[in-house]
């Protein structure tokens, strides 16, 4: 925004609460204030005017006007009437990617637990953030054999076989730079760093809708990952079941096969993926 990051409020609006009280001097960020702006519509559940508003949220009107025309020129707001505001069309398509994201997970988990039943293994739906393999949701396998990832663990994308399938979709130069940034030896110092092998990798990974990675990360562990792709072709996220190595040796055919079926299974519900 233009106003700037930290804003002095010792000078709030005459009639107001804070104005009664002896004077303080208090310091709210901008976006900070953005946020009162918008709570207060959203909570009250109609337009008003920027005069309103800064003596409901207790803000300076200069700062209060200044905000809400940032916000208007980038359509968080949008004028109602002659002087009324209401929140604006930007934040209904960014409401329309949260709910779409909550369905996407909540379709995913239900598929994870699935395949978890039905291989018996532990089971996580992975992301990506930046340069790092982020779990967002996982399943614990009935057996004895637990894994050192919880929910929220983060790991580059070289480590494991979900990083690679993450960024399968991106162009070459796109891919090979971000490999040369963020590769790193892993634990074991068993996974592949060479940026040029790993864009080959990944793209081949996608291609074949399955990556496999044996004690890459962690000795005796193994990872059999498949991508949960939208209707562009871009891997948004990964199914992948983790397992102990000499399973993965034995039935690679097994999990692969079992792994791609779940993806197909949640890119069908979403309706990426032809019936």
């Amino acid at each position: 925004m233009s106003t700037p990051s930290v804003l002095s409020d010792d000078d709030p609006v005459p009639g107001t609460a804070a104005a009664s009280e002896t004077p303080r001097r208090t310091r709210v960020s901008g976006i900070d204030r953005a946020l009162q702006i918008l709570d207060h519509l959203y909570h009250t559940e109609k337009p008003w005017t920027a005069y309103a508003i800064a003596k409901a949220i207790g803000a300076p009107l200069s700062t209060t006007y200044a905000i809400i025309d940032d916000l208007i020129a980038r359509d968080l707001l949008t004028h109602r009437g002659d002087k009324e505001v209401w929140l604006g069309p930007r934040l209904y398509h960014y409401g329309l990617a949260y709910a779409h994201s909550l369905d996407f997970l909540s379709r995913a988990t239900h598929e994870m637990h699935e395949l978890c039943r039905e291989v018996g293994e532990t089971v996580q739906i992975c992301g990506r953030d930046g340069d790092r393999m982020v779990v967002l949701a996982m399943a614990d396998g009935p057996g004895h054999f637990r894994v050192t990832s919880e929910i929220g663990t983060r790991v580059p994308l070289n480590w494991t076989a979900s990083g690679r399938l993450l960024v399968g979709h991106l162009g070459e130069d796109e891919r090979l730079n971000l490999f040369r940034q963020s590769a790193k030896m892993s634990p074991t110092e068993r996974a592949e760093t060479d940026p040029v092998l790993l864009a080959g990798l990944s793209r081949q990974a996608l291609k074949d809708r399955l990556s496999i990675q044996i004690s890459e990360t962690d000795f005796l562990v193994s990872c059999v990952a498949s991508p949960i792709c939208n209707r562009l072709g871009e891997c948004v996220a990964t199914i992948s079941i983790v397992l102990p190595e000499h399973k993965v040796v034995e039935k690679r055919d097994y999990y692969g096969d079992a792994v791609r079926r779940a993806s197909e299974k949640v890119e069908r519900a979403l309706g990426w993926r032809d019936p």
